[in-house]
């Protein structure tokens, strides 16, 4: 049992999302946006940004809140889930305290391995 605390609204980004612009563009509104840490997981860039399984790094990102089931669809569509990306749910540090949060992880095309 952790001492997280579940916000089912929210969704940490750590590529273009982290872009006032673009998550405007997409969802039709602004959203609010914290920094965050997301531990054991390291960043990359092919085409996409990525993030891969890495228990000695973290990765900084944004955590966006008030996010609905229309808002996660949109963003489903635009992370194009499930061909490159799924949504997971994590835990990161947002606000001097860890947080239940979704998160897109990539599918096989950021190891290497046809999708």
């Amino acid at each position: 049992m952790t001492n997280s605390q579940s916000h089912p609204g929210a969704l940490f980004v750590y590529g273009t999302l982290m872009q006032p612009r673009t998550r405007e563009r997409i969802l039709g509104r602004r959203v609010d946006a914290l920094p965050a840490l997301l531990r054991g997981y390291r960043r990359g860039r092919t085409r996409h940004f990525y993030i891969v399984r890495d228990p000695e790094a973290t990765t900084e990102g944004i955590v966006l809140r008030g996010l609905g089931a229309g808002d996660f669809r949109l963003l489903d569509e635009y992370e194009e889930v499930p061909r490159l990306y799924v949504r997971e749910r994590v835990e990161v540090m947002c606000d001097g305290r860890e947080i239940g949060a979704w998160v897109y992880i990539p599918t096989a095309w950021a190891t290497g391995r046809t999708p």
